[in-house]
């Protein structure tokens, strides 16, 4: 009598906050996938539900708890990990039938969460032919995360303590990682950190053996070697650099970027420009600096896109000293701007300072802020009309009424989620997420661009 196979405990997942979070859900489900879990797309199918916490802002804490009161209903069945998990008391005290809170990157504790909750009813060996990872972005774009936690004390910032101190990953272990996603299908490469910039700092930047020869857990040797990799057709990948810190050696990536090896693209999280602003958030305050190395940057690397993040509205700042921020951005012409109006979060030790702005003041600096940062953007969209661009495809659409096929891709100089797009038209029907192209810009708003195929 042939034994009948139980049929496989199923997940669900809802992920919270930044790409990093999204990094560790991947492997949290790709653990469980190994342990003989089946992957539920809804909360009804789920036999337990994970949801991968954001706390690095008191509007992000309310929207997991929110999501946490959803699982809850939905499901019932709700373990919790994440940024959030150091606050257990208070997720308990809202939702005490919560059957496990676990940290950040904590992943066996959640893996063992999971298995008490809803025990496998199948075994990690009922699959013998291997399992991709789990991926929970699109197929051609991947995040390659080097290190967790960071060594900084900004006064605005919990990240340290929510996941620690810097940790960074072996330099050999991250460049498998990356030949590994390239082989599976990615055509870009998005590497995240809390501080790409001090990659290998906590290891002394040790050397590993890498294609018989040995690579530093650095920054500038990482961004080397990946330059270097192909996918399986021969392409050269995107390489896109996020949460860089302006270090000095961040100058020697610059080159890369100008030989193609590397996206002519750095997210550099600025925050503010006044010297009185960063002093009070404990951040470099060397902005003159920044902007000689910004014209530097590019002259050696033109086509080189800079995106960054400000705060307005911290505790102390003036008008004057916002001013001064919109007169820092006139002058760096950044291509991609982000602006955040301060918002205190629990254990930052920018709560206990003196003369905090009104939120009335804070929502008049964020318009202006970005009043400025969208005519800066317009015109230098403005300014590729008629040029020819590489671009990566992201959706092919169906055919509208008259059989016409639209698709949405983004050039070097946009990151997914985060910054602009480009809008294709009359595209082929071959045409799938992930190819590269050669586009001809028609148009252009502040934000995206608008244009067509060049065949030629």
């Amino acid at each position: 009598m042939a034994t009948q196979i139980p049929d496989q405990k199923r997940v669900g997942m809802v992920s919270l906050g930044c790409p990093k979070a999204l990094v560790d859900s991947e492997r949290i489900l790709t653990r469980l996938r190994a342990d003989g879990y089946a992957m539920s797309p809804d909360y009804e199918g789920a036999d337990v539900v994970l949801v991968n916490t954001c706390g690095f802002l008191d509007s992000a804490k309310e929207e997991s708890l929110e999501a946490i009161g959803e699982a809850i209903s939905e499901n019932g069945r709700v373990i919790v990990t994440g940024c959030m998990g150091d606050e257990a008391e208070l997720i308990r005290a809202r939702f005490p039938q919560v059957l496990a809170i676990t940290g950040a990157h904590q992943y066996e504790d959640v893996v063992e969460a999971v298995h008490e909750a809803a025990p496998p009813s199948q075994g990690p060996y009922i699959d013998l032919v291997p399992q991709p990872d789990i991926k929970l972005t699109p197929r051609h774009y991947s995040y390659l995360k080097i290190s967790e936690g960071c060594n900084h004390s900004c006064a605005f910032c919990i990240i340290p303590t929510l996941r620690g101190k810097l940790a960074s990953r072996r330099i050999d272990a991250v460049l498998r990682e990356a030949e590994k996603l390239l082989a599976a299908g990615t055509k870009e490469l998005l590497v995240i950190s809390q501080d790409t910039s001090a990659y290998g700092v906590d290891t002394r930047h040790e050397e590993r053996e890498w294609k018989g020869h040995p690579v530093r857990a650095h920054m500038t040797d990482l961004a080397r070697e990946l330059g270097q990799m192909r996918t399986p057709e021969g392409d050269v990948p995107w390489v896109r650099l996020h949460y860089v810190y302006p270090y000095p050696h961040v100058d020697q990536v610059i080159p890369l970027m100008a030989e193609g090896l590397l996206t002519p693209y750095l997210d550099i999280p600025f925050q503010h420009a006044s010297r009185t602003v960063l002093k009070a958030m404990k951040r470099p305050a060397n902005e003159a600096k920044v902007l000689e190395r910004l014209k530097s940057w590019r002259e050696i690397c033109p086509e080189i896109a800079v995106r960054s993040s400000f705060v307005v509205g911290f505790p102390g700042e003036t008008e004057e000293d916002f001013q001064y921020l919109l007169e820092w951005l006139e002058e760096a012409q950044l291509d991609r701007v982000g602006a955040f109006r301060f918002e205190p979060v629990e254990g930052a030790a920018a709560n206990a300072l003196p003369d905090p702005v009104p939120e009335a003041i804070k929502e008049e600096r964020f318009a202006r802020v970005m009043e400025v940062t969208e005519r800066i953007s317009a015109a230098k969209l403005s300014a590729k009309v008629g040029k020819t661009i590489p671009v990566i495809i992201d959706e092919v659409g169906e055919p509208d009424e008259d059989g016409d096929i639209g698709a949405t891709g983004r050039s070097q100089a946009d990151a997914p989620e985060i910054d602009g797009a480009v809008y294709l038209r009359n595209v082929a029907a071959t045409l799938k997420a992930g190819d590269f192209v050669n586009v001809e810009v028609e148009d252009a708003d502040a934000h995206d661009l608008f244009g067509v195929i060049n065949e030629s």
